[in-house]
């Protein structure tokens, strides 16, 4: 089955020029083309848009994501390359959560000190 770009716009809750701009940057060089030019996504390019947007959300730069995408599209030999940057990205996202963990708690004890506040 294959998807128009307008489709996996929905399906993505991204805009049509997001996922223009993403291509252009060079993020999507596994997408087929119609006859007239049209973008067209398939279960495959779905996937490995998916590991895409999920760099992305966590906050790898475009380039490095661009970097990624090359080292993908050239093959096995550079699963050392692309090994290191994602376990450069795994710390990157560990510490973020133990960042978010503690704001949890500061934010926890803030509502238990209002509530006692409340209380008395």
């Amino acid at each position: 089955m294959t998807y128009t770009i307008g489709q996996v716009a929905k399906m993505k809750d991204l805009s049509i020029s997001q996922l223009r701009y993403y291509d252009n940057q060079g993020l999507f060089p596994f997408l087929k083309r119609t006859e007239k030019g049209d973008r067209v996504f398939d279960e495959d390019s779905l996937k490995f848009m998916d590991f895409i947007l999920c760099l992305k959300e966590t906050g790898m730069p475009i380039k490095d994501i661009k970097r990624f995408v090359e080292w993908s599209m050239i093959g096995k030999e550079t699963n050392p390359e692309r090994i290191e940057m994602m376990k450069q990205q795994e710390m990157k996202i560990q510490q973020q959560i133990r960042e978010s963990e503690e704001n949890l708690i500061k934010i926890q004890e803030k509502i238990l000190r209002l509530e006692r506040e409340m209380q008395n």
